[in-house]
């Protein structure tokens, strides 16, 4: 199966991301949120992430126009009946990504692959609010999303053969990126195991054992990290690392999933990160490291 028009609900960071990825890659993105005026905002900042291309000359003017004719706007979910597969990426909230699943169930395409772009729910009770649940699958995609060349692929209990191996061909072939296939469970790997380092490394800062620039530059410089893993939370949003701590942590009741208090902390002062310009560093409207 070809998929070649793809709908993305949710045009937040991971979402302008994908949709931003698969139409440099050629392919038809619907992009769905809520208010033009959240689709305009989002449809300026991949506009913007274009024009950082260009200044380093990796793009060209007609490259980019080219690319974001490819990204069609839309409030309404009804109106990705014509896609071959739609994806998921609205906030890691159950009850709203149940309600975005019965909607698909009610006007998308009876062909369609259904993905989640989760990084710690369950699939299983996802498709289980559609009449299909063996076209729902996960797809989760790390951050940033045109950067990382990985997808984990997530089978949920009733995902079918079909849908996984058409998925991974789509993932492997259409978008040239690595797919590992992932069985279900809190957290998947990915997100699993690089929490758990975050939250290893804030326990080290807290206890006084090394600066937060040396412990990055430990793993950064002697593991080979593109970013330390005080960064990676940092870019992450400190919120999002919190709520994913916090679920595997229900999920498992393994102590060592349960988040640091410094974490908690930042979460409640606000000091998100990169997107609020102050985490565990600072960091300038553009993202970049002060």
């Amino acid at each position: 199966m070809k998929f070649m028009r793809i709908g993305v609900i949710g045009a937040g960071t991971m979402g302008q991301g994908i949709a931003e990825m698969l139409a440099v890659k050629g392919l038809d993105v619907y992009l769905v949120e809520q208010t033009p005026q959240k689709l305009d905002q989002a449809f300026q900042m991949i506009e913007w992430s274009l024009d950082k291309q260009m200044e380093k000359w990796a793009l060209t003017v007609t490259e980019k126009k080219l690319i974001l004719a490819k990204i069609h706007k839309t409030d309404q979910i009804k109106q990705l009946d014509n896609c071959d597969m739609i994806i998921e990426t609205i906030t890691e909230d159950l009850a709203a990504k149940k309600q975005i699943f019965k909607e698909l169930d009610l006007y998308g395409n009876s062909d369609a692959v259904f993905a989640s772009n989760t990084s710690t729910l369950s699939l299983t009770e996802l498709a289980n609010e559609t009449s299909a649940p063996e076209r729902v699958i996960g797809l989760h995609f790390l951050y940033p999303v045109a950067k990382v060349q990985l997808v984990e692929i997530i089978r949920g209990l009733k995902t079918s053969e079909e849908t996984y191996i058409n998925t991974r061909e789509f993932v492997e072939q259409t978008i040239q990126k690595r797919g590992i296939q992932v069985y279900e469970s809190p957290g998947f790997v990915t997100t699993r195991l690089i929490c758990t380092l975050i939250n290893e490394a804030i326990h080290t800062l807290t206890e006084g054992v090394a600066t937060d620039e040396d412990i990055d530059a430990a793993m950064r410089v002697g593991y080979g990290f593109h970013y330390g893993p005080l960064e990676m939370a940092d870019r992450f949003g400190l919120d999002s690392v919190y709520a994913a701590m916090e679920r595997m942590f229900r999920e498992f009741g393994d102590i060592k999933y349960r988040p640091s208090f410094l974490l908690k902390q930042m979460v409640r002062k606000g000091h998100l990160g990169a997107k609020t310009g102050k985490g565990f560093f600072r960091y300038d409207k553009d993202g970049d490291r002060l």
